[in-house]
């Protein structure tokens, strides 16, 4: 690779030094700090063979090079183009801090709840199979659990599983939003806790007086606490989501002022502490009872305007949810979605049947746009993310395919609104959270399912019937060329082909290695764990093969050691990353955890530096993986040949547990 010229076609590629605010680099990627993400030329960093991928996350513009060659193009970045250096953390400031206020904000809500939204929509999905085997009329006269008295314990387990992590839901926000705002993410899950204490009247129970009354009977205790002369109610805050946010707020910047005064063993014992203690009484005193009123008057204003403004309220609304998503306020949902559902009391949830026709229209649309087009790439990109959309998952459809032509993005906005005209008309309402699509109607008040998965292809037919006679009249010459020839505007991810074997630099007397060695084309484990396919770690850059094929490791410990003899070619100081070059050629990553490079070293003692000879076995870095776990990092490994290329093929031949040398990759030679 040439360095200097892949550093100049990235700066050109992004709108200049001028459009990078800042820069970093972690093992295999550049992390910029974009001013006017529309100005990049996707195409250009696409058709780039020395690029392996871009996407957009954290506020940052990535840009994957790989290891051994992404801190010779970042170098060159720097020396010949003047881009701002930073530290990565400095980086990840500025990314935090750009934008205004709105769409930082927005940007927050969505850090919290992306974490903790398959723990709330496997609750809502089990919700809505209770209601299916309770619900009277929907298969029968009676409900199915009278029909087969024998499901009726099934039915109550389920029922107890599924409202855990909406009972609960103050505890997994306080731990995810104290890892946003960079405070202990477990006294923010302890703050959660203490909000829906078994010692509270529930929140659920609040509007019932007899219930009420009967809890306080059986607790033997008083329903007030006296506290600096002001009588405070003893309630909790199940399902509620404002009042968790803004405590945890709070908690993380006492937490953080403390650690600034207090230093050593005062700083371990009494900082958590007092933390806690200070928090308690602003939580139950002041900011609890406040932000419980603002979150009431916020989820009733929200329904009673899409109530009263009736039809109008359901076009609106319709029309305009998929530009939504592409702004990424549908983040911020969840917070107003959660009090409206029947189990916290609610009357229903009007959002998610809209939600659900915008994104069946816009799944309808890019499969409208795979039947017609004639552009390989394209028609690959618009029958996956059509299938993905009308199924919930819209991004890879409006990015990667509407957006684009822009004419199926419209038509599907305008098909969602006459579907969202439909769940006014009819009042549809959803009773849980779920895959907003056509499985979503498990989601929805039992009574409304037959309305619900009518309107549902009422759109699909509008939409994709639409789009493929535009695309048949007058779409062709956009299908022929246009999504094509021009770059999305979107920080969508996309991936680049991959690129050429990375060069690293060779030390001055080339090593001896034995014949075996030479020949030997395996990779041994560097770790003791459980194996894990590599598309389930964490990292899009890892799990879609961005740096190569592999495989992952869940440890067991933290002594990670060569995979076979060869050469260290990347040796982060940090100890979280190592790349190494086998005798026989084949190079390979290990990334020990995800984002651990955050961590800044703690945790990891590197025991080997750039241009050292290893052999299989020789300890690369121990590392303290409670010390990562405790941070909030995954700690799975990835072991990935980033110069397949030079290969036929690469193959796990690891399952289950395996120990340190143990077989973990094969890699096979070209044929001559």
């Amino acid at each position: 690779m040439d360095h200097a010229k892949v550093a100049g076609e990235v700066v050109d590629a992004v709108g200049g030094a001028s459009n990078i605010s800042a820069a970093a680099h972690c093992a295999t990627r550049l992390r910029l700090v974009i001013a006017d993400e529309s100005t990049i030329n996707q195409q250009a960093l696409d058709d780039n063979e020395d690029l392996k991928g871009t996407f957009a996350a954290g506020g940052m513009f990535q840009i994957i090079v790989g290891p051994g060659d992404v801190d010779q193009v970042y170098a060159h970045m720097v020396s010949d183009h003047g881009v701002r250096e930073v530290s990565k953390d400095e980086a990840k400031e500025e990314a935090e801090s750009g934008g205004n206020l709105f769409s930082r904000f927005i940007k927050m809500i969505a850090d919290i709840f992306v974490p903790i939204l398959p723990a709330l929509i496997a609750g809502g999905l089990l919700m809505a199979l209770h209601s299916i085997l309770t619900a009277e009329g929907l298969f029968a006269e009676q409900p199915v659990v009278k029909m087969y008295p024998w499901l009726e314990d099934y039915d109550s387990l389920i029922n107890l599983v599924s409202s855990a992590a909406f009972a609960s839901l103050p505890v997994l926000v306080g731990f995810s939003a104290a890892k946003r705002f960079g405070g202990n993410t477990y006294l923010g899950a302890a703050m959660g806790a203490a909000m829906v204490s078994p010692s509270l009247l529930s929140a659920y129970s609040v509007a019932k007086p007899e219930v009420a009354a009967g809890f306080w009977a059986y607790t033997d205790q008083s329903s007030v606490w006296t506290l600096f002369g002001l009588e405070v109610t003893k309630v909790g805050y199940q399902a509620m989501v404002i009042p968790t946010l803004v405590v945890t707020w709070i908690m993380c910047l006492i937490e953080k002022s403390l650690h600034k005064v207090l230093k050593g063993t005062a700083d371990f014992l009494l900082t958590p502490l007092i933390t806690l203690l200070v928090t308690g009484f602003l939580a139950f005193v002041v900011v609890g009872p406040f932000t419980r009123e603002v979150s009431n008057h916020l989820t009733d204003g929200v329904n009673w305007l899409y109530t009263s403004l009736g039809l109008f309220g359901g076009l609106i609304f319709g029309f305009f949810y998929s530009a939504i998503v592409v702004t990424g306020l549908h983040q911020s949902f969840p917070a107003i979605e959660i009090p409206l559902l029947p189990v916290n009391g609610g009357v229903g949830d009007f959002i998610f049947p809209v939600a659900s026709m915008a994104n069946v229209a816009q799944g309808a649309a890019a499969l409208a746009v795979f039947f017609k087009t004639r552009d390989g790439k394209l028609k690959g990109l618009a029958g996956a993310g059509g299938v993905s959309a009308v199924f919930g998952i819209t991004e890879p459809a409006i990015f990667g395919v509407n957006l684009r032509l822009r004419w199926p993005f419209f038509i599907a906005m305008g098909a969602s609104a006459i579907g969202s005209v439909g769940v006014a008309l009819l009042n549809v309402r959803g009773q849980a959270l779920g895959a907003a699509g056509f499985v979503g109607f498990v989601s929805i008040v039992p009574k409304s399912i037959p309305a619900y998965v009518a309107l549902e292809v009422l759109v699909f037919a509008l939409s994709f019937g639409v789009t493929f006679a535009y695309a048949v009249t007058r779409g062709k010459a956009d299908m022929a060329g246009r999504a094509a020839a021009a770059p999305a505007k979107a920080p969508a991810v996309a991936a680049a082909p991959a690129s050429s074997a990375s060069t690293a630099s060779a030390p001055a007397t080339a090593p001896s290695f034995s014949d075996e060695a030479v020949a030997d084309l395996s990779v041994g484990s560097p770790l003791a764990g459980a194996v894990v396919p590599l598309e389930q770690v964490k990292d899009e850059s890892f799990a879609k093969g961005m740096l190569g094929p592999g495989i992952g490791i869940d440890p067991a410990d933290g002594v990670v050691v060569a995979p076979f003899d060869g050469t260290v070619t990347v040796a982060f100081p940090t100890g979280h990353a190592y790349g190494l070059k086998s005798a026989s050629g084949v190079q390979v990553l290990i990334h020990v955890g995800m984002d651990t490079v955050k961590l800044d070293g703690k945790g990891f003692t590197p025991r080997v530096a750039k241009g050292d000879v290893v052999r299989r076995g020789d300890v690369l870095a121990e590392v303290d993986l409670d010390v990562i776990r405790a941070a909030g990092y995954e700690t799975i490994t990835p072991v990935v040949v980033t110069n397949k290329k030079k290969f036929a093929a690469v193959a796990p031949v690891a399952s289950g547990q395996i120990r340190r040398g143990d077989a973990l990759l094969q890699v096979s030679p070209k044929e001559a």
